[in-house]
């Protein structure tokens, strides 16, 4: 499997085993470690039908993750009825290899359309407050979390260990989300507005807090949750590429921003790939670790162009592993499928 290997830096860690502890928003996670091990391990994942087989936790489990990371799509609810979402969480609840991985390991995640409620919505949905205690509830986050009480479910977590740090910051790309441009090409759903039209992906609130986040100097790693692609922008289904002005605005708090070593993961698009962009300001590249699904892909469906693109399209089940080297200031991230495979790897050396 070939390894890419982009620039920069150097900095200090070696990580460790996290014991299982209660997911929480409020801040930072700092735990003993009970086992020394090279690098801090985090798996992220997406789009998970609980109607159908789940074939990845045990292989997902191999990888002993010190943090797991729902990027959306956690079910497939597509429903108003709360009693309805509630039960498809706990199909995946029930399942016995998601449970050995939520003892053993600390969940956290945000979502996407399917487990907010309805297909590609966004601001409009009438039952979005509704469905944000659902999703605390199969998260396990306390009834007196701040985030119970917040409109939206962007939060951060920092995790501590013996040798460094990282900072998870985990965006909401629902709760204030504008319209979609309906697309008159054919083959695509939605296509971008052109600037000066269109609105926002985050919403005024969410935007000020994400630059407050930003500007932490002290995480060793900054790692960014969307549940949508960044990067990768020529094809016509859910993107931030939808808003341009949100992303020149993105590239623009990135560039500007004080913490170290950031990289974004994305999940929605049913297939994994790497996109990697040079952003001017910012002093090395910038990688968006895509990863989806869980349940089910469109192999047959044609691959789609992407200008960032590093390596291929990977098409079977898949989730990723991101292994933070504090030694060496680099993440190795792999895309790994049914039997622990890796389908394709990628490290940023910063």
């Amino acid at each position: 499997m070939r390894i890419l290997t982009l620039c920069i830096i150097g900095a200090v860690l070696v990580s460790c085993k996290q014991p299982k502890k209660e997911a929480t928003t409020e801040g930072v996670t700092t735990e003993k470690p009970s086992e020394e091990k090279e690098n801090f391990t985090i798996v992220f994942a997406s789009c998970n039908d609980q109607n159908r087989e789940q074939p990845l936790w045990k292989p997902i489990l191999e990888n002993k993750p010190d943090v797991f990371i729902w990027g959306g799509d956690n079910v497939y609810a597509d429903t108003a009825d709360m009693v309805k979402m509630k039960a498809d969480y706990d199909k995946v609840l029930a399942n016995s290899d998601y449970k050995k991985l939520t003892e053993a390991t600390t969940v956290i995640g945000t979502w996407d359309d399917h487990d907010y409620g309805k297909n590609d919505a966004g601001v409009e949905w009438e039952k979005k407050a509704e469905a944000q205690q659902v999703l605390l509830d199969f998260l396990n986050v306390p009834q007196n979390d701040s985030l119970r009480k917040q409109e939206g479910v962007y939060y951060t977590q920092k995790y501590e260990t013996a040798k460094g740090n990282v900072k998870v910051i985990l965006l909401d790309t629902r709760t204030f989300r504008d319209s979609l441009k309906k697309s008159t090409v054919e083959g695509w759903r939605f296509e971008p507005w052109k600037e000066g039209e269109g609105g926002t992906v985050l919403g005024d609130t969410q935007w000020a807090w994400l630059e407050a986040q930003l500007n932490d100097t002290d995480a060793d790693f900054t790692l960014i949750v969307s549940s949508i692609q960044f990067l990768a922008y020529e094809h016509g289904w859910e993107k931030w590429g939808n808003f341009p002005l949100e992303v020149k605005r993105m590239e623009k708090v990135l560039a500007n921003a004080k913490a170290k070593n950031i990289l974004m993961v994305s999940g929605d698009r049913h297939l994994g790939e790497f996109s990697v962009k040079n952003i001017p300001g910012l002093s090395y590249p910038l990688v968006d670790f895509t990863t989806s699904g869980l349940t089910h892909t469109y192999p047959e469906s044609p691959d789609t162009p992407n200008e960032y693109r590093q390596g291929k399209i990977i098409k079977d089940l898949n989730f990723g592993v991101l292994q933070f080297d504090f030694n060496a200031n680099k993440v190795t991230m792999e895309l790994r499928g049914k039997e622990n495979t890796i389908l394709e790897s990628l490290v940023q050396q910063y």
